[in-house]
């Protein structure tokens, strides 16, 4: 039978843990309609996926190599990685293990054109977290600009009036 583990993750503390329950649940129904048996679950919460410093990322990795499972499936590719380098680097690595990443939600063939398919959107998600990154420096730097509060703590014996305090 196949095995195979899910990776799941989700960015930011505004998020919520429906966003982990929804991605497993869309694993957990890909697994069954394809024969594949779940042995584990892997979740960051609240980390970034432009870098591989995630715990229990780093933990799915050196695990990967005890060959005990076929693939990693997770909800999208942008869940495994962001940065496109570390996913090549890190697919290679589970490659040598033996396991190969799944998507649940984007049907990538095990073709020369799923080669294209799979680049196209590692590519894709980049450049989605490089532009937001860009767009979100420059609305700060606007707030800071016309003298508004940027959020975090507010300094001893400051307060801010008529502004939200989060986004």
């Amino acid at each position: 039978m196949k095995t195979a583990v899910i990776y799941a993750r989700y960015s930011c503390d505004n998020q919520t843990e429906q966003s982990i329950e929804g991605q497993l649940r869309v694993c957990h129904d890909y697994a069954e309609r394809n024969g594949i048996l779940i042995v584990d679950t892997y979740i960051d919460r609240a980390m970034t996926g432009t870098n591989d410093m995630r715990p229990d990322f780093q933990r799915m990795m050196k695990d990967s190599g005890k060959k005990q499972w076929n693939y990693v499936l997770v909800y999208k590719l942008d869940r495994f990685s962001r940065n496109k380098y570390e996913a090549t680097v890190h697919k290679n690595t589970l490659k040598n293990n033996g396991v190969r990443v799944l998507s649940a939600m984007e049907n990538i063939p095990d073709t020369p054109e799923g080669i294209i398919l799979e680049s196209l959107l590692e590519g894709m998600n980049q450049y989605y977290s490089a532009e937001l990154s860009q767009k979100v420096k420059r609305g700060m730097y606007e707030t800071r600009r016309k003298g508004y509060f940027q959020g975090g703590i507010l300094p001893y014996g400051y307060k801010s009036e008529g502004r939200k305090d989060c986004c």
